[in-house]
């Protein structure tokens, strides 16, 4: 049996003290505004302690265990880490799952609630942010915290593009792509120089500037007031009622996402993306074998960005509204989240990674007043676990024997 030394205890007894204050203004004080009184739980601080001491022992003794088995493993040759399932690696049982898979997506807005429709359209559309941005933050590694201000531009294109000039959905959504494009290019030139630190905070900055223009702008954007009415896509002239549109939005997401899914893996695969890959590793290497660092780094913002476009249409038509706080800094967050928890530069990881940040909250709402305190716990959890993120890219690793 894995015994613990006391340093180890000592360490996981700060970490349960480091919990509680965490938890303190959540978890003990409750106040009631109608009587103005606060009522002090104490029993539940005892609960959070223990638990989460509990929860760091259980935590190291898996750490040691895992240090024995690498201990013990020798090196073995050329190998190729992977973390797919191992049922996904069987032919026998990949088909049936995927048929089994493919069934309930398709038949989903059928079997289920259109409550349940609109949530799993609003992961989809999360699912294609979360792979646009891979494309800028996983494959090229430049970080962007502004990649809200493209999904703004795409969904200020359609609304005010309707609003002025009565141009639909379907010629507004390819319109909405480009500009926000554009955007991406105009973003780029500047930050050529810049990597790390200093671009994640240009990138911050471009965010907020679209954002304050639109709230400021009355003439133009409508003013904090925002933008409603704004139609939803037809199909073929037909009249739909709104379940009969949210279905609809449903099965054009799940085109869109294909599609996405399809161009972002040839686009790994090519030329260009190994370019990605190898500006994200080394950028003075990557400039020495002869690649153009400035074509490679504004093609990963224009790309990244046109799916951001492409989404902040949906949006707008999704909602039928839209106004600048719709497009506060914690969006870029939160698709930032989706891409880091799912794993740098996967698709299927960005995929678990959406379905979890998007639906997770949303089916957590029976524990009330903890839902956020249980998500944040559930994804600090996973990020101990799998600080590589859930589906981490398939690299190459080679061992030599001494």
């Amino acid at each position: 049996m894995t015994m613990i030394s006391i340093q180890d205890f000592k360490r996981s007894l700060l970490v349960s003290l480091w919990f509680v204050f965490l938890s303190f203004p959540i978890m003990v004080i409750q106040v009631n505004p109608t009587e103005r009184t606060v009522v002090w739980r104490w029993s539940n601080m005892l609960y959070v302690a223990v638990a989460s001491l509990l929860l760091s022992l259980l935590f190291r003794v898996w750490l040691l265990r895992q240090e024995r088995r690498q201990a013990q493993r020798q090196p073995s040759c050329p190998s190729r880490s992977s973390t797919l399932p191992v049922l996904l690696r069987q032919r026998r049982y990949r088909y049936p799952l995927v048929a089994a898979g493919a069934a309930m997506i398709l038949t989903f807005p059928l079997i289920f609630s259109s409550y349940q429709a609109n949530i799993m359209t609003t992961a989809l559309m999360y699912i294609v942010l979360g792979l646009g941005l891979n494309i800028v933050v996983g494959l090229a590694g430049l970080l962007d915290l502004g990649y809200v201000a493209f999904y703004a531009v795409g969904a200020y294109s359609y609304a005010l593009l309707n609003l002025h000039f009565d141009l639909g959905f379907w010629a507004a959504l390819p319109v909405g792509g480009l500009l926000a494009a554009l955007f991406g290019l105009l973003l780029g030139f500047p930050v050529l120089r810049l990597r790390g630190d200093y671009l994640a905070i240009v990138t911050l900055g471009f965010g907020e500037i679209i954002r304050l223009i639109l709230e400021n702008w009355n003439a133009f954007s409508q003013g904090p007031s925002g933008i409603s009415n704004i139609p939803r896509p037809g199909f073929f002239g037909l009249e739909m009622s709104l379940d009969q549109a949210m279905t609809g939005m449903y099965y054009l997401m799940l085109v869109l996402l294909a599609g996405t899914i399809f161009v972002v893996r040839r686009l790994q695969d090519s030329r260009l993306g190994r370019a990605w890959v190898a500006l994200r590793e080394d950028e003075t290497a990557c400039q020495a074998m002869g690649i153009d660092k400035a074509r490679t780094k504004l093609v990963a913002f224009a790309l990244g960005a046109f799916w951001a476009g492409l989404m902040g249409v949906i949006f707008a038509a999704k909602t039928t509204f839209v106004n600048p706080a719709s497009f506060a800094f914690m969006e870029s967050a939160i698709i930032l989240s989706i891409v880091v928890l799912g794993g740098m530069g996967s698709i299927t990881g960005v995929i678990f990674g959406a379905l979890i940040l998007i639906l997770l909250p949303e089916y957590l709402r029976p524990l009330s007043e903890y839902r956020m305190l249980a998500f944040g716990a559930i994804l600090v959890a996973m990020m101990i676990f799998k600080p590589e993120g859930l589906i981490a890219t398939s690299r190459r690793v080679y061992r030599f024997r001494k």
